[in-house]
């Protein structure tokens, strides 16, 4: 069935709010293991219907967020959600309470027992008031980035466009779009400014009524980590200003040079070549089809996958109003369907479309009938990310096919620019800290952190000059900030151990690629650190971990760029 014939119909709280009781009892009830098992089988069963038509519904919404059948649909959701997820909870406690805890384990997983204690303390019912308050905040922020445009050269685009003019070849171009950028911000600063305030404070304000310092404990748990917590993080964020940092800043302004800049600006920092970045030579039913015949290569689990999701038409890909500006994979568990929604702009990163969420789509049909999928679901989002940001490595040897004679220009690039991702992608997890547990900053305060966090981890680039922008602004449109609190330093562990696949490829790509499909196929079953132990990789929270990566990826992208 192809997703646009995929049926949706709403799951009503209320049509559901009476079995769920009815099995929650049973499980507080139950005199024997199966009666628990039973009863959960039942429950999750509910959690597969009512989660699917959610998932359907914001589907539907970001292809057009002025749609408003579905509009409504997630206003309804964003009320409903809350209230259904403390049944959810009320089930996870149920669970860790049951006097046949040590049996269930043993039947089931003790890594799931580890996630339901972590969902007990995510929650609970005196914060649902906050917590549909807050999707109603989230879906605003949204609905104004998507239907957000921008007046460049007589043309009024979307940020999705624009991009294609932040990324061009001639460095005027990237300056005037980057200013249309700020100005285009500007215009709805105070609007920004608000709403983040306001999901700073209700975030804040759930996380007191639980009993929490700040909203960052209470973050984690809502992410479900199990596998790191912020200590640890804090120390890989120092590692990355001490190991990292010194390293990308040192090759990217080595890497200016060799492009004729001497003052290098942000409108410059997505730019590693003289002449620009290498763009696909293919259009998007081309790439589409070079994509397949990659997957069919890589392996035969890899082409039946693509296969599926080219036959049931599990992609939208072309840029144009009011649609969602980001790019996401999602699953409909009912459909054991995956879904993949991006913005091509015939850039390069149309290319980490069909590699990085495919690497998510990949992971979802490979776990489509693991026992925990509903619960666990692929793992948590470190472990996710290490799935789509490891295909982009395992598909670099294929990039001839998109990008032919600048096949080596590509990989130089990609590498380059996942390296220096990660200082980035540090600046936000920081940012967040330092706002979460000073929740009553004002704009211009955290427009200062963001500026000082800037200077700190990404010294070798400068926003003045830019409108707007040059004053710290550049959070606003990292659209995680608001939807996603905390789940950007994902993206940096997994792009570690992304590198680890990497590096293990390049000395035997079939056995690298085995444990990477091993290491995908768990699911949730394992936990992040065990299956980086499992696949003999190193873990970006070992010491020296860091020190040893950087040298290892400067090596290689100076071999990369010999090349070209």
């Amino acid at each position: 069935m192809k997703v646009s014939e995929l049926k949706y119909e709403r799951v009503s709280l209320e049509a559901v709010k009476d079995e769920l009781e009815e099995n929650l009892a049973k499980i507080k009830n139950a005199g024997s293991v199966d009666e628990v098992l039973k009863a959960r089988e039942k429950i999750l069963k509910t959690v597969e219907e009512f989660t699917t038509a959610k998932s359907i519904a914001h589907m539907r919404y970001t292809l057009n967020t002025v749609d408003e059948f579905y509009l409504k649909e997630m206003e309804y959701y964003n009320e409903t959600e809350p209230k259904f997820n403390n049944y959810f909870h009320q089930y996870a406690v149920a669970m860790i309470q049951s006097p046949f805890r040590a049996e269930l384990e043993k039947a089931l997983s003790p890594v799931l027992f580890k996630y339901y204690e972590v969902t007990a303390k995510s929650m609970s019912p005196e914060i649902i008031e906050e917590m549909v308050e807050e999707n109603r905040l989230v879906t605003e922020y949204s609905k104004l980035m998507s239907e957000m445009t921008f007046d460049f050269r007589g043309e009024s685009i979307p940020l999705s466009i624009l991009r294609k003019y932040m990324k061009d070849d001639d460095r005027n171009t990237r300056k005037e779009a980057y200013e249309v950028l700020g100005r285009g911000l500007e215009k709805h600063s105070g609007e920004l400014d608000t709403l983040y305030d306001r999901l700073v404070k209700v975030r804040d304000r759930m996380a007191k009524k639980m009993g929490y310092k700040n909203f960052i404990e209470l973050a984690y748990y809502r992410l479900g980590r199990i596998s790191f917590d912020e200590k640890m993080v804090e120390k890989f964020r120092k590692n990355v200003l001490k190991d990292i940092v010194p390293v990308v800043s040192r090759l990217k302004l080595e890497n200016a040079k060799r492009m004729g800049i001497d003052d290098f600006k942000l409108y410059d920092n997505d730019v590693y070549l003289p002449g620009g970045d290498p763009k696909p030579i293919l259009d998007k039913d081309g790439i589409f089809k070079a994509a397949q015949e990659m997957y069919h290569d890589m392996s035969e689990e890899t082409g039946k996958f693509f296969d599926m999701m080219l036959e049931t038409e599990a992609f939208d890909v072309e840029s144009r109003r009011n649609k969602w500006g980001g790019g996401y994979c999602t699953y409909f568990f009912k459909y054991k369907q995956p879904f993949i929604l991006a913005n091509f702009n015939g850039t390069s990163a149309d290319i980490d479309v069909v590699t990085h969420e495919a690497g998510h789509a990949f992971a979802a049909y490979l776990t489509r009938n693991n026992r925990f999928a509903v619960e666990l679901n692929v793992g948590g989002m470190e472990t996710a990310e290490t799935h789509s940001m490891s295909m982009e490595f395992f598909a670099e040897k294929y990039m001839d096919k998109f990008f032919g004679k600048d096949a080596a220009k590509y990989r130089f690039m990609h590498v380059f620019d996942a390296f220096s991702f990660i200082p980035y992608g540090t600046i936000v997890d920081y940012f967040q800290h330092i706002v979460y547990a000073n929740p009553d900053m004002t704009p211009e305060e955290r427009n200062e952190t963001w500026r000082k966090l800037e200077a700190e981890f990404r010294p070798y680039l400068s926003s003045e000059g830019i409108p707007y922008l040059e004053k710290g602004t550049r959070w606003q449109y990292q659209m995680h900030i608001y939807e996603s609190p905390f789940y950007y330093i994902d993206y940096c562990l997994a792009q570690v151990v992304a590198f680890e696949f990497l590096l293990e490829s390049l000395k035997d790509y079939n056995e690298a690629f085995r444990k990477y499909v091993r290491f995908a196929s768990q699911g949730g079953e394992a936990l992040f650190t065990d299956l980086i132990k499992e696949a003999g990789l190193v873990s970006p929270f070992e010491d020296g971990a860091l020190k040893d990566l950087a040298g290892k990826i400067e090596k290689l992208l100076n071999e990369l760029r010999a090349q070209i």
